[in-house]
């Protein structure tokens, strides 16, 4: 006889003598589904929240439209009144409590008066060379010494960078007498190269320049320099058309700031056929009477010029303020 043994494996679990039960692994997925948030639904709704910080609410965009007419008011309304009292009769009382905004007689009267009063058109033409000295310096000035200032590597660049930097800090009438004086040692007073003479370099225009040429990439002077270029080809042919704008910007300024100009011209002519016309309009106003309309109709002769160059150039005006590098 053969004796079998038989083997029997222990069982876990008690006597339940079968295997344990296999988890239900649906429900726990269902559960940990249902206990986490669908991934889709929250990047859905971390772009709802986004794009609800550039969504402005009615009181928002009411606000802000109050504000921009409150600031409009403010800049605008002198002017705007300015050309009102310009184009007012004599009939019409300029001085009354209630003035009307709207004139009542319109009239050009009073621009003519201003031409028969002085010699107005000679004093623009003082003016305009003047403000072409002062551009053409500065344009030419400013963007040789900014070049050389961001771009060039000699000693002590960062010492006149700084000397740059602390002229803007002095106000223009602590070094007048000064500039007279080194003005009427060139044998400039009482002309219109000496009134110019100041301005055409001004510490503000060589700075932006130097912030302009200063974010062209430094990759693109270094390949110039490995083709065999020099400084000026490199002024000429790569960092003058990247910052077209920011000249344009000095243009405007510097025409704006030469035409405004009353207290040099002022001090440094003498002769009244080379005043400028800021100057010259102070002959508007009478020792026993002034006409209020015949003084606006000049400020508004004044005013047409500067109005005109920045028509002409508020395009590139724009570029050079929001400039940056080289764009492409």
């Amino acid at each position: 006889m053969t004796n079998t043994t038989s083997t029997t494996e222990p069982v876990l679990g008690g006597a339940a003598g079968a295997a344990a039960p296999a988890p239900d692994v649906t429900g726990a997925t269902d559960g940990s589904r249902a206990s986490r948030p669908n991934g889709r639904n929250g990047r859905n709704g971390r772009k709802r929240s986004r794009a609800a910080w550039g969504v402005m609410s009615t009181r928002e965009k009411v606000l802000r439209y109050v504000l921009l007419v409150v600031v409009l008011f403010i800049t605008i309304g002198p002017f705007l009144w300015q050309l009102s009292t310009s184009l007012k009769g004599t009939g019409e009382d300029i001085y009354t409590a209630n003035p009307s905004f709207i004139p009542t007689q319109p009239t050009f009267g009073n621009y003519l008066r201003v031409g028969e009063a002085i010699p107005v058109f000679g004093y623009i033409g003082n003016s305009l060379v003047v403000a072409a000295i002062d551009v053409l310096g500065n344009i030419v000035f400013a963007t040789l010494a900014g070049f050389a200032l961001a771009r060039l590597q000699w000693r002590f660049r960062k010492a006149v960078l700084g000397l740059f930097l602390a002229t803007l800090v002095l106000p223009g009438e602590a070094t007048i007498i000064s500039q007279f004086v080194t003005v009427k040692d060139l044998g400039l007073a009482d002309s219109l190269v000496g009134v110019a003479l100041p301005g055409m370099i001004a510490a503000l225009n060589v700075l932006l320049m130097f912030n302009a040429f200063r974010q062209i990439p430094e990759e693109i002077d270094q390949a110039a320099v490995m083709d065999g270029a020099n400084a000026l080809q490199r002024l000429r042919y790569i960092s003058l058309p990247a910052v077209q704008g920011t000249i344009a910007v000095i243009a405007i300024f510097s025409f704006i700031g030469a035409w405004d100009d009353f207290l040099w011209p002022l001090i440094v002519l003498q002769s009244p056929d080379k005043l400028t016309l800021t100057v010259g309009l102070q002959y508007l106003q009478g020792t026993f009477a002034t006409d209020q309309r015949m003084i606006a109709a000049g400020t508004m002769i004044a005013f047409i010029p500067i109005a005109v160059i920045f028509a002409i150039l508020q395009r590139f005006f724009f570029k050079g303020v929001e400039e940056g590098g080289v764009k492409g």
